[in-house]
């Protein structure tokens, strides 16, 4: 390989230093972040070509380069996963399924109250539930309600998506696909909450989105899992 790369000049140059930093980074890159490395700008369609064509060249491989909410990363494929789970001594944890509901409400319903999730659910919401989501970065407070109290709407993230693999919400899996996040016994809830939500649940089937939501390949091919 040339060692004087000319990523400005040569498509194969541009190429191999994507994949560099892709490979090396700990978070999804924009194409913003990407166009910070390079002394000449690189158009936004330019670096588009070349991801595609660095996608394909990684097509059929354990792992696989997506555009997700966030940008653009490396990830484990998900059928990856039966195999590199037996790297870890221990499962990680699963979500309850208040957790779980309050996240399938926000996601399918969005914005949405305290009070609009307590309606939906039938019980009170426990803060610790609201707080655990928005530590990991899944829902932020987006605006308040205009009415007395002015209580917070929530809605979910861009990491939110990126952790799901997904791009847009209107990528969102069917509703009862969330349900592999807690305990097979778990997720009777879901018939529960699709009855409740009826057509605004995506019609679209993804049966490998949570699967690589929990498994990611993070930098020199280390695999996380989202916990």
């Amino acid at each position: 390989m040339n060692p004087n790369l000319q990523p400005n000049d040569h498509p194969d140059d541009l190429k191999v230093v994507l994949e560099a930093a892709l490979l090396a980074a700990v978070e999804p890159l924009t194409l913003a972040e990407l166009r910070r490395m390079f002394e000449q700008e690189l158009s936004n369609d330019m670096l588009r070509r070349a991801l595609e064509e660095l996608r394909a060249q990684w097509h059929g491989r354990g792992v696989e380069l997506v555009q997700v909410a966030d940008g653009w990363r490396f990830q484990t494929r998900a059928e990856m996963q039966p195999w590199l789970s037996r790297l870890k001594n221990e499962k990680p944890p699963r979500y309850s399924r208040a957790v779980l509901e309050t996240l399938a409400i926000i996601a399918y319903r969005q914005p949405v109250t305290r009070g609009d999730i307590e309606d939906i659910r039938g019980v009170s919401v426990n803060p610790n539930i609201i707080k655990t989501l928005e530590e990991r970065g899944w829902i932020e407070a987006i605006g308040h309600r205009d009415v007395p109290g002015r209580p917070a709407l929530f809605g979910t993230t861009g990491h939110f998506l990126s952790d799901l693999g997904l791009r847009t919400l209107s990528e969102l899996p069917p509703l009862e696909e969330l349900g592999q996040l807690v305990t097979p016994e778990e997720t009777a809830l879901i018939p529960e909450l699709r009855e409740e939500m009826g057509d605004n649940i995506a019609p679209q089937t993804y049966g490998a989105v949570i699967e690589t939501a929990r498994v990611s390949t993070a930098p020199h091919g280390a695999v996380t899992e989202i916990s």
